[in-house]
């Protein structure tokens, strides 16, 4: 662990965190569906593919169906593993964050898009390749839409 000081001019301990995450890239139409984060904080707001954490005892492909739909509303099958990303970030509190994404294309099974109420995000959303591409996107999500484009 780290150590920070306070506003108070007291020595506080930073700490390190590990998160595994399961997203899903869903295209449909030519449109991919993504959520902005419900942050107020991220000025521009914050996209990214809709996913989460991993709860304990849950597989990734169970994360990523229950998150889909509660992120968008929708309803997804099918997930083919794409891809496993890793990366470090520091939080405002100074915690230190190190995140793996385990990242699935998956296809439309039923629902239509909806947003989430009192979430990590707060919108969902379909967009081009090119609209998405002036976005505000998370690292991890503008990296495999770039992948998924560059396969055609």
């Amino acid at each position: 662990m780290g150590t920070a000081n306070s506003p108070q001019g007291k020595t506080i301990m930073s700490k390190q965190h590990s998160s595994i995450r399961a997203y899903g890239i869903l295209i449909r139409d030519g449109e991919v569906a993504l959520v902005r984060s419900s942050n107020p904080n991220h000025q521009p707001p914050l996209w990214w593919l809709p996913g989460g954490g991993i709860d304990f005892g849950e597989s990734p492909e169970e994360t990523l169906t229950r998150e889909f739909l509660e992120e968008t509303g929708l309803r997804v099958k099918n997930p083919m593993l794409f891809g496993v990303t890793s990366d470090l970030r520091k939080r405002d509190n100074g915690d230190k964050i190190h995140t793996v994404r385990i990242l699935y294309t998956v296809e439309w099974e039923a629902g239509e898009l909806t947003h989430e109420v009192h979430g990590t995000t707060d919108h969902a959303a379909w967009f081009t390749f090119a609209d998405a591409d002036v976005l505000n996107l998370a690292d991890y999500a503008r990296d495999a839409l770039k992948a998924i484009a560059a396969r055609g």
